[in-house]
Formats: structure tokens, C-alpha cells, sequence
């Protein structure tokens, strides 16, 4: 198991594990990764996953046992994902201190070294 790259707290672990029952995948990892594209260049991506690769970084918090793919890693340290519930309905909420800028929608995002492939929103 590797050190944190993330933290999950134990609102956004609630929902990922009643994602998880409501699928039927107890037990899956929770695979958090970064891809181009976006408004901003990048963007988050969040999916459970069967499986993990030897190069994933691996870790378990709340719970949930996280997977994160090698490249996505450097761009995501010390970014904390959280589940939040408004009048509108909930979501998780990322906050990650690597983004230079991001989008409105709070799911696009570039860092000074890499802008990723901005698409027209």
C-alpha cells in the first residue's frame, strides 16, 4: 500500500459505498484519474473498478480501497474529494491545490505544467 496521494472524507466514502451497494460492486476499488479534455484542459474522472494494475498507487481511507493511475498521481497530491448536499442535491466537490485554473462546472481544471487538451464548452 503507498501513502495518500488524495483524501477522501468519510462524506464522500458514505457515497461511494452506497454507489457501490446500489451497483452491486461491494468490494470494488475506487479508481480516481485525471483525463484531457474539459473547458480547462483536464478533467476528473471517478469510477469503480475491478481491478488494478501494478503501477496504480494504492491506498485505503474510510474504507474505500483507491486506486490512482501513475500519471494521474503528480496532479492530484493533496487534493481532497468531499461529498457535499445542498437544496439542489448533492455532489462530491473536488479541491485540488495543484489547479491553476479551473472551470465553473468544478470538474476541468490545467496546472501550470500541464494544460491538457481544452475542448469548447
Amino acid at each position: 500500500m503507498m501513502s495518500s496521494i488524495i483524501t477522501l472524507t468519510e462524506a464522500a466514502a458514505l457515497q461511494i459505498k452506497d454507489m457501490m451497494k446500489h451497483n452491486g460492486e461491494e468490494g470494488a476499488y475506487f479508481r480516481f484519474s485525471i483525463n484531457g479534455g474539459g473547458c480547462s484542459g483536464l478533467s476528473y474522472g471517478m469510477s469503480l473498478d475491478q481491478e488494478k494494475s501494478e503501477t496504480d498507487h494504492f491506498f485505503e481511507q474510510n474504507g474505500i480501497e483507491i486506486v490512482i493511475d501513475e500519471e494521474s498521481a503528480p496532479l492530484l497530491v493533496n487534493t481532497v474529494i468531499d461529498y457535499k448536499q445542498s437544496l439542489m442535491g448533492g455532489g462530491f466537490t473536488i479541491d485540488n491545490p495543484n489547479a491553476l485554473v479551473s472551470c465553473g462546472c468544478g470538474s476541468s481544471f490545467r496546472t501550470a505544467k500541464v494544460t491538457g487538451t481544452p475542448e469548447n464548452c
